[in-house]
């Protein structure tokens, strides 16, 4: 063995301690990092050839792994938009230039213009529901958007569909047909009325008029109006007529519909309306009605924003409606130890990881979004200090080696004297 090799293998040891240290250094400083993954020193040996019995030192040689695929315990907090995995997958962030990362960093709050920006500066991306209800693409990040939350959003939803479910006096007493509302005359005869409230594309309130008129034995018409197209004081004739009615049939030995049980109609102003009347039944007893209802809302601004466990981000409204505005998905890869870390708690795809692909919460192999909550770092204080000393000492009996081979080269220079 030369001693210029004694020497070269010291310096190789003092040099992976040294990355060791660094490694203990960044999770030491980030120990309190929200969703830091903890970097260690993995050491391979350099082995050198030997001949003629002569043996050559050779070294060793590091590579940084980080454990990106152990959680950190998740720590609750009072704020919605804190945002945890817990499970597999990352969340998609963009920076702002638009390009695309991972990360496990949640701590999401909105900025000046109501995008969820993390501390790292890094917006969260999400598919939103304007087109529908989103799907993953799974080969790419094409469809995604920053999520955009503003309090001055204000919005209106017309009414699509209502229903009402109650009972139609078995024992009423038929009208006959020139009389029935849905012939709009002044003499309209009806057995038992209700109306329900619905709201047109601006969000303005609608009354409708619900007709329920005995037509036989187990068969009744329902016709419905626009209220405030009513003759004043008398209802009938209705300007315009009926905005839609139906025929329903009845067993009249069960009391439940035989055949068909909804009244589609156009709201005036608004969209196209379903009144489902499926539950109800021709029945001994007075006409009650026990429910109903009809979705839409007038105009409304965000009164708060709840993120379920799948990863729909609602809004509501301070008249109560909810409202789904986007969906988070969670990307994951096949190693994600082998990610590449970049500056920013976030990763790109490795040449090791494997592809990156999209889906969404509590799907597949995917973990959960918990809203509320971060994820700690999974560093352990006690395990980095214990690993600073024990690289302290070795880089110490590197050096040792490094100095033992100086002194005996200082020696063999000066056989000469």
């Amino acid at each position: 063995m030369s001693l210029y090799g004694m020497m070269r293998t010291g310096v190789s040891g003092m040099n992976a301690q040294a990355n060791r240290l660094s490694a203990t250094a960044d999770n030491i400083a980030n120990a309190d990092t929200t969703g830091y993954k903890r970097a260690s020193t993995e050491f391979s040996t350099l082995v050198m050839p030997t001949t003629g019995g002569a043996y050559n030192s050779g070294g060793v040689t590091t590579t940084i792994m980080n454990s990106i695929s152990a959680q950190g315990v998740l720590q609750y907090t009072t704020s919605v938009s804190d945002l945890a995995v817990d499970g597999n997958g990352f969340f998609v962030v963009q920076n702002p230039s638009g390009t695309p990362f991972l990360t496990r960093a949640g701590a999401f709050v909105p900025d000046g213009e109501g995008r969820l920006v993390n501390a790292a500066g890094y917006q969260l991306m999400a598919y939103s529901y304007e087109n529908g209800t989103p799907s993953a693409t799974v080969n790419g990040f094409e469809g995604l958007v920053p999520v955009v939350i503003s309090d001055s959003d204000i919005t209106a939803t017309p009414s699509t569909q209502g229903f009402y479910t109650g009972n139609l006096s078995a024992g009423a007493t038929a009208v006959a047909a020139a009389n029935l509302p849905s012939a709009n005359a002044a003499t309209a005869e009806y057995s038992a009325k209700s109306s329900m409230v619905v709201y047109d594309n601006l969000g303005n309130r609608k009354l409708l008029d619900v007709y329920f008129t005995n037509t036989g034995t187990g068969t009744w018409e329902v016709s419905v109006f626009d209220q405030s197209a009513a003759t004043p004081g008398t209802s009938f004739p209705y300007t315009g007529g009926a905005l839609g009615s139906a025929n329903l049939t009845f067993d009249t030995t069960t009391g439940k519909l035989t055949g068909a049980d909804t009244v589609p109609l156009t709201i005036p102003g608004g969209a196209a309306f379903t009144l489902d009347l499926s539950t109800m039944r021709q029945l001994g007893g007075d006409f009650t009605i026990s429910d109903g209802d009809a979705n839409g809302s007038a105009p409304s601004t965000i009164d708060k924003v709840q993120i379920s466990k799948d990863g729909i981000i609602y809004a509501q409204y301070k008249d109560g409606s909810t409202k789904a505005l986007y969906k988070i998905p969670l990307a994951d890869v096949q190693s994600p130890d082998n990610l590449t870390v970049l500056p920013g708690n976030v990763y790109s795809q490795g040449t090791d990881s494997g592809a990156i692909r999209i889906g969404f919460a509590n799907q597949g192999k995917m973990g959960a979004i918990v809203s509320g909550a971060l994820e700690n770092s999974n560093v352990d204080i006690a395990e980095e200090l214990t690993d600073m000393i024990a690289a302290q000492r070795s880089y110490t009996a590197n050096s040792k080696v490094f100095q033992t081979g100086s002194d005996l080269m200082d020696v063999l220079v000066n056989l000469k004297r």
